[in-house]
C-alpha cells in the first residue's frame, strides 16, 4: 500500500480515463484521489466511475478518496446574431439585459448581479481576458463600456469582474441537485468554486452537514483578500490557478500560491496546487521543462497535494501524465534542499494536546532512525496535526471508519488503513508493529514512534506518545 513519497497525487477523471481498466492504471501508476468534475458529464457517467473507484478500493484493500467538483455559477454573455464578432480597442459596447440577440454594438448579459457590482471604471474581462472593457457609465441594467483590449468575440463566452465582489451565491440549482448526487454516492470531498467570502462555505455547510469534507477552490482574488476566513470555515483549499490567472496579474500568481500554502500549513488545513500543471501532455507524452518545473516547485512550497485536470480527463496520455507527476514529486523529495525549505517552513505549534504530541513526534523522527510514524485516529484530527508537522518518517494513520481513512488519502505523508476498534494499550502497539511490518513500513530491529489518544477511539484526545522497536 505504500507510496514513496509523500505529497499526493489527484486525478480529474474523463472520458480518455473513464473505463474501469484505465481507473485502475492510473492509481497504480500513482493518483491517490480521483476527480470527479459535474461541469461535465451525466449522473450516470458519475455513478460509473465512483462504482469503479470502489470496485478498485475493495480489489486493492486500499483506502480511494473521491474529490467531487460542483460547477458553481457560470457568468456567461448572451449570442450574436452571427454568432461572432470583432472588436477593436476604443468601440464602445454595451452590456445589457435584453435577450434580443447581439451585435458589433452590444449583447445581452442575464446576470443583474454583475449590473449591481458595477463601478465606473471597473474592469470586465471577457472570454479568459481575451477581451477587455473598461466601465463607462453603469446603470441598473446595463452598463457603457470602452474597448481596452480588442478581438474575436463569440457566444456565450464566460465574463468576470476582477476586484469586485459579485453578490452572486456560489451554490446554484444545478448544484444543489448535484450536490445530492454528490452526497448519495459517497463523496469524501466537495470542492465549491466562486468562493468570495466565508460565508459562502457556511452555505454549503448548511446544505450537507457532516456528510463530506469541504474544499474552498479560490478562483477569485477577493477570496485571497479573506484567505485567513475562508481557511478557518473550510476542510481543505485549492489553489486554482488558471481562473485566478484571469483576474490578477499573471505575475502575481505564484506569489499568491506560495501566501496560500504558507497559511494552510499554518492552520493544518489541506492545501492542493491545481490547474494546468502538465498541460503540454494533453497532446504531448512529455512535459515542457517550465512545466516539471512547476509541479516540482510546489512540491518545494510544501502543498500537500498536486491536481492533474485536462491531462488524465481528456488528454492523449493520462497513464504518462501520472507516472511523470509522481517521478517529479519522488525526485524533488529526495533533494536535501526539499527537506529544508520545509523544515523552515515548520509552523509554532498551538498550546493544545495534540500539537505537543505531534510536535514531540517530529523531534523523536529526527533524533531515531525512525522506520515509520503510526498514528491512529478517529477523526482524522491527529493524523492531520502529525502531517502539519512534516515529520521526517511517513506516516502510517490507522482509522477504523474507512471513511475518515477516505478523507486522509489527501494529505501530506499519510498512508491510509482501516484497522479493528482497540482499547489496551498492548493492543495498539502490537497491531501498530504488526501494520508497518504487513505493509513494508518497517523492519525488524527498527523503532516507531506511535500517537493516539486515551480512551483509545474518542475523538480529540490525543495524549499518548510511544516509541516501540520491533523485535
Amino acid at each position: 500500500m505504500r507510496r514513496y513519497r509523500n505529497a499526493k497525487i489527484i486525478a480529474t477523471l474523463g472520458p480518455a480515463s473513464a473505463a474501469p481498466e484505465t481507473i485502475r492504471s492510473l492509481f497504480e501508476s500513482g493518483a491517490d484521489v480521483f476527480r470527479l468534475n459535474l461541469s461535465h458529464g451525466s449522473h450516470d457517467d458519475h455513478r460509473a466511475r465512483v462504482h469503479a473507484i470502489r470496485e478498485l478500493e475493495r480489489d486493492t484493500y486500499r483506502p480511494i478518496g473521491i474529490l467531487i467538483d460542483l460547477q458553481g455559477p457560470k457568468l456567461r454573455i448572451g449570442a450574436f446574431t452571427n454568432g461572432v464578432i470583432d472588436l477593436a480597442r476604443g468601440d464602445r459596447f454595451l452590456l445589457d439585459s435584453d435577450a434580443t440577440l447581439g451585435d458589433a454594438t452590444r449583447v445581452q448579459v442575464p446576470h443583474p448581479e454583475i449590473f449591481a457590482a458595477l463601478r465606473a471604471d471597473a474592469e470586465l474581462l471577457l472570454d479568459d481576458g481575451k477581451v477587455r472593457l473598461r466601465v463607462i457609465h453603469g446603470k441598473r441594467d446595463s452598463a457603457e463600456t470602452e474597448v481596452v483590449v480588442g478581438g474575436r468575440l463569440s457566444d456565450h463566452k464566460g465574463i468576470s469582474v476582477p476586484g469586485t465582489v459579485v453578490p452572486l451565491s456560489p451554490i446554484t440549482d444545478k448544484d444543489r441537485i448535484d450536490l445530492e448526487l454528490a452526497l448519495e454516492l459517497g463523496a469524501d470531498w466537495i470542492a465549491l468554486s466562486f468562493v468570495q467570502r466565508p460565508e459562502d462555505l457556511d452555505a454549503l455547510r448548511d446544505l450537507m452537514g457532516d456528510r463530506a469534507k469541504i474544499m474552498a477552490k479560490l478562483e477569485k482574488p477577493a477570496a485571497i483578500e479573506q484567505l485567513n476566513g475562508i481557511i478557518e470555515r473550510a476542510d481543505a483549499i485549492m489553489v486554482a490557478r488558471g481562473d485566478l490567472g484571469v483576474e490578477m496579474p499573471p505575475e502575481e500568481v505564484p506569489t499568491v500560491q506560495k501566501q496560500v500554502v504558507r497559511a494552510c500549513r499554518k492552520a493544518g488545513k489541506p492545501v492542493v496546487v491545481a490547474t494546468q500543471m502538465l498541460e503540454s501532455m494533453v497532446r504531448s507524452p512529455r512535459p515542457t521543462r517550465a512545466e516539471a518545473s512547476d509541479v516540482a516547485t510546489a512540491i518545494y512550497d510544501g502543498a500537500d497535494a498536486v491536481m492533474l485536470s485536462a491531462e488524465t480527463a481528456i488528454g492523449d496520455y493520462p497513464l504518462e501524465a501520472i507516472t511523470m507527476m509522481n517521478s517529479i514529486i519522488r525526485y524533488v523529495e529526495r533533494d536535501p534542499h526539499h527537506r529544508e525549505l520545509i523544515d523552515a517552513a515548520r509552523p509554532k505549534p498551538e498550546p493544545t494536546n495534540a500539537d505537543a504530541i505531534c510536535s514531540s513526534l517530529r523531534t523523536v523522527t529526527q533524533i531515531l532512525p525512525v522506520a515509520t510514524t503510526v498514528t491512529y485516529t478517529s477523526s482524522g484530527y491527529t493524523s492531520l496535526r502529525a502531517a502539519r508537522e512534516r515529520p521526517e518518517s511517513p506516516i502510517l494513520s490507522l482509522t477504523y471508519s474507512h471513511e475518515v481513512a477516505r478523507m486522509l488519502c489527501l494529505v501530506w505523508g499519510v498512508h491510509s488503513m482501516v484497522t479493528e476498534r482497540l482499547e489496551l494499550v498492548s493492543d495498539v502497539v502490537e497491531n501498530a508493529i504488526t501494520a508497518a511490518l504487513e505493509n513494508d513500513f518497517a523492519q525488524a530491529g527498527q523503532p516507531l514512534v506511535i500517537t493516539a489518544g486515551m480512551p483509545f477511539g474518542r475523538s480529540g484526545t490525543t495524549n499518548f506518545l510511544r516509541i516501540a522497536w520491533i523485535d
